[in-house]
């Protein structure tokens, strides 16, 4: 039986946004140990604030400020947190509606077992000791004894424009850890790769070569069986100059990244192209791959001297 291919892998990049005055406010209210909530023109106090009325669409900005202390509408525990979730101990995510909200704010609630968390248990803010303008300056909810509005009396309501140095932006990691196994197909063609070959899979219907293979052909829907070894050289039909450099790649920008329609093959794969200035790629281009010893995959694919094709040969492929 073939071995089952399986690696990790991740899908990181930091998602950057502006704010409107309504998150603007909220964020820079964390930071100050307020929270604010946006009140409708029919009167429901809304927590986190919104810039338009879920109900009605009407934009709404009347901000208000709301109590740090509130009440448990429904919970699960979580007994395995993970990276970067509020507690590295296992807590309960909550929903809390706080005192003078009409809707419920979901943060992480720190109490020793799922027997000591119950709906309608009283809870309190645990303020982050070091506070930036992000929703983890909340740094949890903890239990609390006192009823709506005994305790520590709240801050008097301020308005956003208050609030010196106002947040205008944040920037907030997005990521995916998952192991990807391919098919019986994809695995083929990654063997292959390691004997520097190339091959794809023919649909029996249309008789079109498909690399990377799917194990089914896109058009058609039948299964793809008949191996076709396919390459090595290709034609650039694409491409585009990258300018950003990525954090994991140690390659130099600008370089240009292209679709590449191999010899024989009728779906354009992509990679890196080298061994000629940025600037003199272009559509129509022949290149041949280079490996690297140890390399299960091309590390880019560079100019081989033949003339250009022509735009007829690959303009299905585009």
């Amino acid at each position: 039986m073939p071995e089952v291919l399986k690696a990790p892998l991740v899908v990181e990049f930091p998602f950057t946004r502006s704010l409107g005055p309504v998150q603007s406010a909220f964020l820079t209210g964390l930071r100050e140990r307020v929270v604010l909530g946006v009140r409708t023109s029919d009167g429901r106090t809304l927590v986190p604030p919104v810039e338009y009325d879920p109900v009605t669409a009407e934009e709404i900005r009347d901000l208000v400020e709301v109590a740090p202390t509130g009440t448990v509408t429904t919970w699960a525990w979580n007994h395995a947190p993970r990276r970067d979730q509020p507690l590295d101990t296992p807590f309960a995510w909550a929903l809390v509606r706080l005192d003078g909200a009409d809707t419920a704010l979901l943060h992480a609630l720190d109490a020793p077992g799922p027997d000591a968390v119950r709906s309608g248990m009283r809870v309190r803010v645990r303020w982050a000791e070091e506070r930036t303008g992000a929703i983890t300056d909340i740094a949890c909810f903890e239990p609390y004894e006192g009823g709506p509005h005994d305790g520590d009396p709240a801050e008097p309501a301020r308005q956003a424009a208050e609030f010196e140095n106002p947040i205008t932006g944040i920037v907030a990691p997005a990521r995916l850890d998952y192991t990807y196994s391919p098919g019986r197909a994809q695995s083929a063609y990654i063997n292959a790769l390691a004997d520097h070959r190339n091959v794809g899979e023919r649909c029996p219907s249309c008789r079109k070569v498909y690399v990377p293979p799917r194990g089914a052909c896109p058009t058609c829907g039948v299964a793809t069986l008949e191996q076709v070894e396919v390459g090595p050289r290709g034609t650039v039909t694409t491409f585009c100059i990258v300018n950003l450099k990525a954090k994991n790649l140690d390659i130099e920008v600008p370089y240009v990244y292209a679709h590449i329609a191999l010899d024989g093959a009728d779906l354009a794969l992509h990679g890196r192209i080298g061994g000629i200035p940025y600037d003199r790629v272009r559509m129509g281009l022949r290149v041949e791959p280079v490996w690297t010893e140890g390399a299960r995959y091309p590390d880019h694919y560079r100019p081989t001297g033949e003339p250009d094709a022509d735009y007829d040969t690959y303009r299905e492929l585009l």
